[in-house]
């Protein structure tokens, strides 16, 4: 059987609405942070050597010009790093640290809304699932309980429908959210390990 989607969104009643925005809200929030994972992205191992080469002549100017080049929360943690070359090691961690935590937090932005709406979507749909029932059951008690199976079936499938409707919105939120936390829990182990490090770097070239 083939239905037409607008159809559909016109017999799930007023609840089709808010999931609509709900949908409208997590496609908007999942392409704008892809958009910035991908233009924050740099591979890893790639950055890690060519940072450790630039450094090998041992002329910090060269190596923060090749950092402002680069792309990524590594680089900028990097940079700060190397800008505060007076102070002790120990405070140049700090500060780096408090870099990362920042560039983090730019990472996470807005990523909090795709789980809102991952829990809040399915909800939508109870609630426009019960109130349908509650309708389709009320005009079965006005008629006077008698109505064809088939009238029954008819009601309940509409109901049904903001169901199936906050569970589509809900799952691709769900999977984009645990997806790109899964990516920013990478980045801050690979960030950890850049701030333990680059002393051991600069000492060493």
């Amino acid at each position: 059987m083939v239905f037409d989607l607008y159809e559909l969104f016109q017999r799930g009643g007023a609840v089709m609405w808010p999931l609509l925005a709900c949908s409208v809200l997590a496609v908007a929030v999942a392409v704008e942070r892809m958009i910035v994972f991908w233009w924050q992205y740099y591979p890893y191992e790639r950055m890690t050597e060519e940072f450790q080469r630039v450094l090998q002549n041992g002329d910090v100017d060269q190596a923060r010009a090749w950092l402002s080049r680069a792309r990524g929360p590594l680089a900028r943690i990097a940079d700060v790093y190397l800008q505060h070359e007076s102070l002790p090691a120990s405070q140049r961690q700090e500060l780096a640290a408090r870099e990362a935590s920042y560039r983090l937090t730019m990472l996470e932005k807005r990523l909090h809304w795709l789980s809102v709406i991952g829990s809040l979507a399915p909800m939508l749909g109870l609630l426009g699932t019960v109130w349908g029932l509650v309708e389709a059951f009320h005009q079965i008690e006005l008629l006077g309980g008698q109505i064809q199976p088939g009238d029954l079936a008819a009601g309940i499938w509409k109901a049904l429908l903001t169901t199936v409707f906050g569970l589509v919105v809900a799952l691709p939120s769900l999977a984009v959210y645990h997806l790109l936390e899964q990516h920013v829990g990478a980045i801050q182990l690979q960030m950890q390990w850049w701030i333990t490090s680059l002393q051991h770097w600069l000492a060493t070239e």
